[in-house]
């Protein structure tokens, strides 16, 4: 890999740029991709530019991304399916039941209570990002709509209890992951190691308490003031010329005449994608776990050694094959209406399989760049070990911020701050835990993060505007964050 120096960081931070200002995503991606390109190319333009579009096949070069935009898609077909099935409805209809009973207690209190309702289903979710935003906003948006919360909020709920959980509750693919990334470090027990760190990561537990500090006492700032303000006075859920992540076909697909809404035919694949979740996890890592002393023992590290993008896809395909027996059974739906379904989910979600694409190709292009590396070393010979922490964390952000995922920001920074920390005597799990927030904070903040790209799909909110939205309340997390890795690094 060759040393671009400055120039590696210009790409994304361009993109990021164009993207806030246009509110065209798509094509602010596709620029910094080409820009990257072109700078890897010793400025050749025609060299450049097909050497994007190479780079745009060659996403699907990697299994895991592959795998990831299947799920993408395929999620569209599930959306459909239970939409179609007047699952959604009959979910709807247990919710107003709960509404009308908080309505009569308080006046108002209804639109606390299913926020609420929203982040705890968010955190219980915590298996997998993925999973736990698509499943936030498939449920919650349509009674968001109609106590006119703006699709901001829902986005911001589904945002900030998805990656926040599943990095402080790490018995998934995140925890496997990192697990993986501690053990390649020469950690001898990466799964202690990474427990003893979570107390000290501070991002995902402020961002959770700012989260329920905003919905219980309905204080509002920045943009979200505003479109809550919005919602209130013109019933508009997004503003005025915004482009929600997801079509009108899917979020107001016009459900089956003629059936009783049920709301177990949402919920029964929901739950089967939540829960094979675990399960295909152990699956895909069972046979790499040498030595066990029992089944319990065996199940728990084969979750550790999984594949998260195999397991969510096949947890979705298997969400999918239990509605269609669920509904056929049922009589509401004929194979041909269920292929038919299909194809018409999977087309409707192809904007964000492009958009999941186009994610990825900028994050290998940063990779080639040397993006991360680069940020992380101009800072590395002035730290002193009591500021270790805090730099960390500040780093982690803003390559997370500048590359848009924060697994590639684990992937890069675990293997600088741990051997600085080394070096420097700090403590490793203080280090660990700065280094695995940071990358989760700048995640929130990016534009161009697959989680919140997610996220604004699942809400069905203009994506633009859900980073605008949720930018205030990032900012102050990742402020008081650090705030505490200054204080702790003197402390620990």
């Amino acid at each position: 890999m060759n040393d671009y120096g400055f120039l590696s960081i210009l790409p994304p931070v361009i993109a990021i740029i164009f993207a806030l200002r246009t509110k065209q995503v798509y094509i602010a991606l596709f620029f910094g991709i080409w820009f990257s390109w072109i700078i890897m190319s010793d400025w050749n333009f025609l060299t450049g530019t097909l050497a994007t579009f190479e780079g745009l096949v060659n996403v699907f070069k990697s299994e895991g991304n592959t795998r990831t935009i299947m799920f993408s898609a395929l999620v569209g077909a599930l959306l459909l399916f239970i939409q179609y099935s007047r699952g959604v409805e009959g979910f709807v209809n247990k919710l107003n039941i709960l509404i009308a009973y908080f309505e009569k207690k308080e006046a108002g209190y209804s639109r606390v209570i299913v926020q609420l309702l929203a982040m705890f289903t968010g955190i219980i979710l915590f298996v997998e990002t993925s999973i736990s935003s698509l499943t936030v906003g498939t449920l919650y948006r349509p009674i968001f709509d109609k106590l006119k919360i703006p699709r901001e909020k829902l986005a911001y709920i589904a945002d900030s209890s998805s990656a926040p959980t599943s990095i402080l509750i790490p018995f998934n693919a995140w925890g496997a992951f990192i697990m993986g990334l501690l053990i390649t470090q020469g950690i001898d027990n990466p799964f202690a190691t990474l427990i003893s760190s979570i107390k000290y990561n501070f991002y995902p537990i402020v961002a959770l308490i700012i989260l329920t500090l905003v919905i219980v006492f309905k204080k509002d700032i920045g943009s979200m003031a505003k479109a809550e303000k919005r919602t209130k006075e013109t019933g508009k859920l997004m503003n005025d010329g915004s482009k929600p992540m997801i079509s009108d076909t899917v979020t107001s697909y016009p459900p089956k005449e003629g059936i009783k809404a049920k709301a177990y035919n949402m919920v029964i694949p929901l739950v089967t994608m939540v829960l094979m979740m675990p399960i295909n996890l152990a699956y895909t890592g069972w046979h790499k776990v040498e030595n066990f002393n029992s089944f319990g023992n065996h199940f728990s590290q084969a979750i550790g050694k999984g594949s998260g993008s195999s397991s969510v896809l096949y947890a979705v395909i298997t969400a999918i094959f239990v509605a269609m027996i669920l509904y056929r059974s049922q009589g509401i739906m004929k194979l041909k209406e269920m292929v038919d379904l299909t194809l018409k989910g999977i087309s409707e979600l192809m904007p964000l399989a492009l958009l999941m694409m186009l994610a990825f190709a900028i994050g290998e292009a940063c990779n080639q760049l040397g993006t991360g590396i680069y940020i992380a070393n101009i800072s590395k010979d002035w730290l002193s070990p009591e500021l270790l922490p805090a730099i960390v964390f500040v780093i982690s952000s803003f390559i997370a911020f500048s590359t848009g995922t924060s697994w590639g920001t684990f992937a890069i920074m675990l293997a600088i701050s741990l051997p600085m920390a080394e070096i420097h005597g700090s403590n490793i799990h203080l280090v660990i835990a700065a280094t695995l927030g940071g990358g989760v904070f700048g995640d929130h903040c990016s534009p161009i993060s697959d989680t919140s790209i997610i996220s604004s799909m699942a809400s069905a909110s203009d994506h633009i505007d859900h980073v605008k939205t949720q930018l205030p309340y990032a900012l102050i997390g990742g402020l008081i964050s650090t705030i505490l890795y200054l204080i702790m690094g003197f402390i620990v």
